[in-house]
């Protein structure tokens, strides 16, 4: 007899196969949706009536097995397929994929979620955000570009914006010393007298006279030096508050900075021989030149004439005049040109300089010379002597530092390795002072000294840089984002994290590709990429949806049949009760 049980079974079977096409439908509605992850459906079949529970075997019977007749089928649940889609390039290394396993963590207000989708841009306040504006999360870095892992935060690429500089700390050499050359012998000389080429005096009546027969000492005043273009008139050469300025002096060539003396009412003529000792960058703290004189600016007491000696070396010859030395006033006026120079001797010795630029913490480009001088050779090899000397120097003039270098007889190197320089830049602002290297011998570069026509040396390396701004970012298999400078300078600017889940398929699915953890997921295991199992960042790249469609047309053709066959059971069992309906009349 006809059942109206079978309509409810039928039933059953329309309502699960057309919750199976929703699903279906779902899964190819989104086969070009980034990152998205397809979803099965399973059923189950009803709880079945009992009829009987069947019998065990007897003595006289054998045993039966249970009676039961199917109440139809039911949705068991839903399974989510988390395996990766495969990876498009795009082209744009802002677009993020991630090959294996995790997520990346993005930001909702207070809400911590989930997604797979690493179509990434920045804002207007450079946050890196996701397509619907979500704040991707991350670790920052501290103030030396080192990743802080920890605390996750949200990313920020201020491209455009940040600009940074770099201190130099290493400058590299490479050339060769020419071993065959003169061994250093003597510095130039020149001597100041007053304008009439006779020696400096005292006016009369000067607080602290020399003591006979000296015409000039040390200790007497400036301001109570006589002119020498008015001998006997008592008119000062100098008067508290003049600058004298030393202009436009040469060593080896190069053009040394301008330096300024402002005198004071208590300034004395060591003070001014210190000054010149400073201003053309003389080393007096290394003993005499090879001819036995002293570097540095002296005073022959009974003439009262000033002398001048560089140090040793072709390198170190110094060009001065007496245009070079001039007085002004307080207001900028030119007062005088208190001396009458001449060269008495040009320095002489095997010798080479170079000249190079490094940057101070401000990005300040800083010029820097640096001369070598053969200064001795023995049965053991070669010595020479390094002087480095800066313009842009803010403390007692150019030099920079100075010391010995030894090679051997093969034309080796034997030390030092490399040498420490200081430059001071009081007063500019920039972190005082700037310390750096001279590497004689590193990263493949050296210096040698082996016989040769002429000494060669240039630095081929220095590690600072000017000013420069962010241009562009990229992001490493590991998560960090590598920020490229317009100076050329790469720094780390964070690492994007990732969540890892103890059951992926426990999370729930909202919009736009997101995920929030749910009660089988377990916590959210936040760490870098490429760690406790997580997948590797891919740049340029995004995931595409994981939907086969082949496998989904023939699913969707199975939910077609099954629901075709669940209406047709209905319709038979509508037949037949129409049929029986029949036999009443």
């Amino acid at each position: 007899m006809a059942s109206t049980t079978s309509l409810f079974i039928g039933l059953s079977g329309l309502n699960a196969n057309s919750r199976n096409i929703d699903v279906i439908g779902n899964n190819i509605s989104n086969v070009n949706t980034n990152g998205f992850k397809s979803v099965r459906l399973n059923f189950a079949n009803s709880l079945s009536r009992t009829v009987s529970e069947g019998s065990a075997p007897g003595d006289a019977i054998g045993g039966s097995n249970p009676t039961q007749f199917g109440q139809g089928v039911t949705v068991a649940g839903t399974q989510r397929n988390m395996s990766d889609g495969s990876l498009t390039g795009t082209g744009d290394s802002r677009d993020l994929a991630l090959e294996g396993q995790g997520f990346f963590v993005v930001e909702r207000g207070v809400d911590q979620l989930y997604t797979r989708v690493g179509a990434f841009r920045t804002d207007r306040e450079n946050f890196l955000t996701s397509i619907d504006g979500n704040y991707v999360m991350g670790y920052g870095v501290d103030e030396n570009f080192n990743v802080q892992q920890g605390q996750l935060q949200r990313l920020q690429i201020p491209v455009g914006d940040l600009t940074i500089a770099e201190a130099t700390t290493q400058v590299n050499l490479s050339g060769n010393l020419n071993a065959s050359g003169a061994a250093a012998t003597n510095g130039s000389t020149h001597t100041l007298a007053g304008s009439g080429g006779l020696g400096l005096s005292l006016i009369a009546g000067a607080t602290t006279p020399p003591t006979a027969p000296n015409a000039l000492e040390t200790t007497s005043l400036l301001t109570e030096i006589e002119s020498p273009a008015a001998p006997g008139s008592g008119t000062p050469a100098f008067a508290a508050g003049q600058t004298i300025r030393v202009d436009g002096a040469e060593k080896g060539t190069q053009l040394l900075g301008p330096q300024g003396f402002l005198v004071e009412a208590a300034s004395t003529v060591q003070d001014f021989l210190n000054f010149v000792d400073n201003a053309l960058g003389i080393q007096t703290g290394i003993g005499p030149n090879a001819d036995g004189t002293q570097p540095g600016a002296s005073l022959d007491p009974l003439t009262g004439i000033l002398s001048v000696t560089g140090n040793q070396g072709e390198a170190n010859d110094i060009e001065i005049t007496g245009e070079d030395i001039r007085v002004f006033n307080a207001d900028g006026s030119l007062s005088s040109q208190p001396f009458l120079i001449n060269r008495t001797a040009t320095a002489g010795g095997e010798s080479v300089r170079t000249s190079f630029t490094v940057y101070d913490s401000l990005g300040t480009p800083l010029r820097t010379d640096l001369s070598m001088v053969l200064e001795s050779k023995t049965n053991t090899g070669t010595t020479w002597r390094y002087y480095a000397e800066s313009p842009d120097d803010t403390t007692d003039g150019p030099q920079i530092g100075t010391g010995l270098v030894s090679f051997d007889n093969f034309g080796q190197l034997i030390d030092p390795q490399s040498a420490a320089v200081t430059l001071d830049r009081d007063g500019t602002g920039a972190a005082s002072p700037l310390s750096f290297q001279l590497n004689f011998n590193a990263d493949g570069d050296r210096v040698t000294a082996l016989s040769d026509t002429d000494s060669s040396i240039v630095s081929t390396f220095q590690d600072g840089v000017p000013i420069g701004t962010l241009s562009s970012y990229s992001v490493a298999p590991d998560g960090i984002i590598t920020g490229t400078f317009s100076n050329g300078l790469l720094r780390s600017l964070g690492q994007v994290a990732v969540a890892d889940f103890t059951v992926p398929e426990g999370l729930v699915e909202i919009e736009q590709n997101l995920y929030r953890p749910g009660p089988n997921s377990g916590p959210a295991i936040v760490t870098e990429p490429l760690e406790l199992g997580t997948g590797r960042v891919v740049s340029g790249a995004l995931e595409t949806s994981n939907v086969d469609l082949g496998e989904e047309f023939i699913e969707l053709i199975l939910a077609s049949t099954g629901y075709s066959a669940s209406a047709r059971v209905i319709r038979t069992s509508d037949e037949l009760i129409q049929q029986l309906l029949v036999l009443g009349r």
